[in-house]
């Protein structure tokens, strides 16, 4: 029985350790191609660079290597007007150089956006986090995840 017991946690742990280590070499902007390979209504808006990047994280100490944003046509663009930000016309993908960092980031995220004008959805795959508007459905938001699921292996 104890033999078993520590098959099973060390099985775990390697479950674990191998979805922690998922990573991808594509940038932002090819994440949103293959969200909307993936069946998604996505757009790529804006491929962001050090200039552009409204939250001076680009190639910086524990920040992303590449950022994106995308709209997606499920969102009237009249219904979010008042919102301001990267993601209320649809989204945005951050790409990190390891997982630990994107988590990280995923948790700032959650942490910071409690208040509901601030709300969106945050999901995180290997050294990707992929942020989702509040004005889609929570079932349209989860076909971003599942998506991401596939896209980063």
């Amino acid at each position: 029985m104890r033999l078993l017991r520590t098959a099973v946690v060390l099985a775990l742990a390697a479950l674990l350790a191998a979805c922690a280590s998922s990573t991808t070499d594509k940038d932002a902007a090819a994440i949103v191609t293959a969200l909307a390979e993936q069946g998604l209504p996505v757009k790529l808006s804006v491929a962001y660079d050090e200039s552009t990047d409204p939250n001076h994280l680009l190639g910086r100490p524990n920040g992303y290597t590449s950022k994106a944003a995308f709209t997606d046509s499920r969102i009237d663009a009249s219904q979010v007007a008042r919102d301001k930000g990267d993601v209320g016309l649809g989204g945005g993908v951050e790409v990190f150089d390891d997982a630990g960092t994107a988590e990280k980031r995923a948790e700032y995220i959650k942490a910071v956006a409690t208040a509901p004008m601030l709300a969106e959805y945050t999901y995180i795959a290997g050294n990707v986090v992929v942020r989702v508007s509040k004005h889609i459905t929570p079932t349209d938001a989860k076909a971003f995840e599942d998506a991401l699921a596939k896209i980063v292996q």
